[in-house]
């Protein structure tokens, strides 16, 4: 086993591949630095916890499989999940991991307390953010699949603690061997230190003394004595201070128990070396169990990591499409956005980068963009590459949902200047040399970028050039985005199929760019117009007005009427959709209200059932009261009249007994009746028909139960009603046809919606509560909550063992009021809070 920790230690774990190898991304040579994409390996690196993640997360590359891919995606948005939901994944990895592995790898080698300490709490949070995951509400099958294979070392774990204090120091207590060597030695140091205190307080000994302390020298416990009084006290010297005027001198009487005491200092070490390599042999003897969870502990860091950096981006996973479309929505390139900028060191911008629409539907696969200078061409085409390649290596992208993207087996990017004057390359040079690469190496489906095609060289041989590229590498079914200034360029784009046409827009009063990206528009370069706006001299651009010709002022003439026109529709299409977005969301919320009120009519109608049940119960019970003690009262006065007959009395029981009980019972049975119609009969006495015969279908009132419902038939003298459901025999002059419909029971239901102002609270307390209390106090606040136009809510649930807090999320995971629920942040109680969100 002891080869497992050697081959880990060389590998260095971080090393390896997170996951089984695949074919490399094939890559134009600079197309990764191009696109910067090392950048962002640097901010998800700095998100990791553990040096071995850290490690893999530097050789993050692109992959091409496309179930991979959305592996790798679905995992990140796993943990995004978990750690929305379920708090943070903290893993405690010691700096020197590799090292501490190298040096468990040696047989016989223990590792220094401190080191051990270091693993133990390393696997020990490995062994917490197992249990956190397979505990944790919801479904993560990959972070499970992740730490599965984590073994558990709880008691090499607890050993290290009881044998280890937290400074590094080995307690008596590790050994019953170095308990009693540590007891021996302090009863032989205070043997030797009365020995030697002796002479500091003997008046012959004394005046010898350059010091009245007691020091230490090569391991060995002496006095200080001046150098002139060396024979004076009979011992052995152990060297003397830098002046000379003092010697170390130990004394003849204390160098047995000096000899001694280092004896038994050897033997310590010995002690404490025996059980350090004993902890170590611990691990040493797990050697596979321990490259598994260092294994696991690695590869949980890496998506943690990956789930931070997209909260860091406020990415999304896109969606991975078979069509080979591309639909970026409100796509922002991420080394714009101020958190990652601020990782990186820089001075984070003010705002945030202007999202851009990036559309590709088959059958256009191109897409050409064109623009002012300043305006954002490249930024748009770095934006595309650098997404594409985030989202192949498993990172979120930040971007709007509804975005997806296919998985590119090669991706290109011809961006800058790359001029070489030690190569003897012209600017023009290296892009075509650049494209001779790309035209050798592409792989299908492939996405190429290009930046001003054609550029460097004569405009009328550089635009037929920059149309001949495009539509080769159309042709051969690559994704080409490409940017350009060139009018040949924007006719090709906005006259060929297949071909798409966008644009950069600008202010029309200012010229200043918008970063707006416009399709269906051909653009205009604004190359005077923004010249003049960098402060040009006005000669120069009213001669360069001159120069150009009547045909391309005509040209521009009419781009500028399309610039206006693109324009207006866009502002056209803005409010047509912001109508369109306020009167879907109205609908929302009319539909939520509806939903609300259904939810609480069952509610009310189940509540009524309840209590018409519950008074109907109550009745049978009091009339079965009531018949049992007739039946009792009769039976008596049967047993009485027997007992008279027997003892030869002509008198049996009187008419007046007989008259007295059923007088009892009839007045029992009428203040039952009394009772129970009393909260309707009232109310619905002013709504009865005159007397007239009721029939089938009338709605009658039943007046001995104070209920109402519907006549289903007549049998002679009895009238069968329909109840709430619950069918019901009644004589005929107990019931009366009503002129209008009355309330079907005998509860009286209020239902308030008039709003409560501000005087609901939006937090809900629960601690202390059973999970049983807890919800229903939660569905009562939710209630009241909507009804108030309350929004976000608070649930104080605590912190304790979970389940009150478990019990709520599942309730409100499946309530229809909730849009969204989960843990608050830490400054607002972190897990023991949980933060819930109305719809609308």
């Amino acid at each position: 086993m002891i080869d497992c920790l050697r081959l880990a230690a060389s590998r260095r774990l971080g090393a390896r591949p997170a996951f089984p190898r695949v074919n490399p991304l094939p890559m134009q040579i600079g197309a990764l630095q191009a696109l910067e994409f090392q950048r962002i390996v640097e901010v998800v690196q700095s998100c990791a916890q553990t040096p071995t993640g850290s490690a893999r997360l530097a050789g993050l590359r692109p992959q091409t499989d496309p179930r991979r891919v959305q592996h790798l995606l679905h995992a990140t948005s796993e943990c995004v999940g978990f750690l929305a939901g379920n708090g943070e994944i903290t893993l405690r990895a010691p700096d020197d991991l590799d090292e501490m592995l190298g040096a468990l790898a040696v047989e016989g080698r223990p590792l220094e307390p401190l080191r051990l300490l270091a693993l133990a709490e390393y696997l020990d949070s490995i062994d917490g953010a197992r249990q956190g995951i397979q505990r944790a509400a919801g479904t993560f099958p990959i972070l499970r699949g992740i730490v599965e294979p984590s073994a558990t070392f709880k008691s090499e774990i607890a050993e290290v603690r009881r044998k280890i204090e937290a400074s590094g120091e080995i307690p008596d207590s590790a050994s019953a061997d170095l308990r009693a060597i540590r007891e021996r030695l302090r009863r032989l140091k205070a043997r030797l230190r009365g020995t030697l205190e002796s002479y500091l307080r003997g008046k012959d000994t004394a005046k010898y003394l350059q010091e009245q302390v007691v020091t230490e020298r090569n391991g060995r416990y002496v006095l200080v004595i001046k150098a002139e009084h060396r024979a004076a006290i009979p011992g052995i010297v152990h060297g003397s201070s830098s002046s000379g005027a003092s010697l170390f001198l130990e004394p003849l009487s204390t160098v047995e128990v000096n000899n001694d005491i280092v004896a038994l200092e050897e033997q310590e070490a010995e002690e404490i070396r025996r059980i350090l390599l004993s902890l170590s042999d611990g691990f040493r003897r797990r050697a596979a169990d321990l490259q598994r969870t260092l294994e696991v502990g690695t590869e949980l860091d890496v998506v943690r990591a990956k789930a931070r950096f997209a909260h860091l981006v406020q990415g999304i996973e896109p969606a991975v499409t078979a069509d080979e479309g591309i639909e970026l929505r409100s796509a922002r390139h991420p080394l714009l956005t101020p958190a990652v900028v601020a990782r990186l060191g820089g001075e984070p911008p003010t705002a945030e980068p202007v999202p851009i629409d990036v559309v590709l539907k088959p059958p256009v696969m191109t897409l050409v963009i064109t623009g002012p200078n300043t305006g954002g061409k490249t930024v748009a085409l770095k934006t595309m590459g650098l997404v594409a390649i985030m989202a192949q290596a498993g990172l979120h992208i930040p971007a709007a949902p509804g975005s997806r993207l296919p998985v590119f087996r090669s991706i290109f990017a011809d961006i800058g200047d790359e001029q070489s004057i030690s190569a003897s390359l012209s600017t023009f040079s290296a892009h075509v040399r650049n494209l001779v690469a790309v035209d050798r190496s592409l792989a299908l489906p492939g996405l190429v970028l290009l930046d001003e095609v054609g550029a460097g060289t004569d405009p009328v041989e550089g635009g037929a050039l920059g149309i001949a590229v495009i539509d080769h590498f159309r042709q051969r079914g690559a994704h080409v985005l490409a940017t350009t200034h060139y009018d040949t360029l924007k006719t090709y784009a906005s006259t060929t199929p297949g071909v798409s046409c966008a644009a950069f827009g600008f202010d029309a009063e200012t010229f200043a760019p918008t970063y707006r990206l416009m399709y269906g528009s051909p653009g205009r370069s604004l190359a005077l117009e923004i010249a003049g706006r960098l402060g040009l001299n006005p000669s120069i651009l009213e001669r360069a007005r001159e120069n150009v010709s009547a045909r391309e002022a005509q040209l521009a003439a009419h781009l500028a009427k399309m610039d206006q026109e693109m324009r207006e529709l866009d502002h056209e299409r803005r409010l047509v959709t912001r109508e369109r977005e306020t009167l879907e969301a109205a609908e929302s919320r009319l539909r939520v209200r509806d939903e609300a009120l259904r939810q609480r009519e069952d509610v009310n109608r189940r509540r009524l059932d309840d209590q018409l049940e519950k008074h109907l119960r109550d009745a049978r019970t009091e009339i079965d009261r009531v018949v049992e003690d007739l039946k009792r009262r009769a039976s008596a006065l049967t047993a009485e009249a027997a007992r008279r007959a027997s003892a030869g009395r002509q008198i049996g029981i009187t008419t007046g007994e007989a008259g007295s009980v059923r007088l009892e019972a009839r007045s029992a049975l009428d203040e039952v009746r009394q009772r129970f119609r009393q909260p309707t009969v009232a109310a619905s006495a002013a709504t009865q028909a005159p007397g007239r015969p009721v029939v089938p279908g009338d709605r009658v009132a039943v007046q001995p139960l104070g209920l109402e419902g519907i006549v289903l038939s007549i049998h002679e003298s009895e009238v069968e009603v329909d109840i709430s459901g619950k069918r019901l025999r009644s004589h005929v002059r107990d019931v009366r046809a009503v002129t209008r419909p009355a309330p079907v029971a005998t509860v009286s239901v209020n239902v308030n919606l008039k709003p409560r102002g501000d005087s609901l609270a939006t937090d809900l307390n629960v601690i202390g509560c059973s999970v049983d209390e807890a919800i229903a106090r939660t569905e009562k606040f939710l209630d009241d909550s909507l009804l108030s136009d309350q929004r976000v809510l608070r649930v104080i649930h605590g912190h304790g063992t979970g389940q009150l807090r478990r019990a709520i999320a599942s309730f409100l995971e499946a309530h229809p009021l909730v849009a969204h629920f989960s843990t608050a942040p830490p400054e607002q109680g972190g897990g023991g809070v949980t933060v819930v969100e109305l719809k609308e």
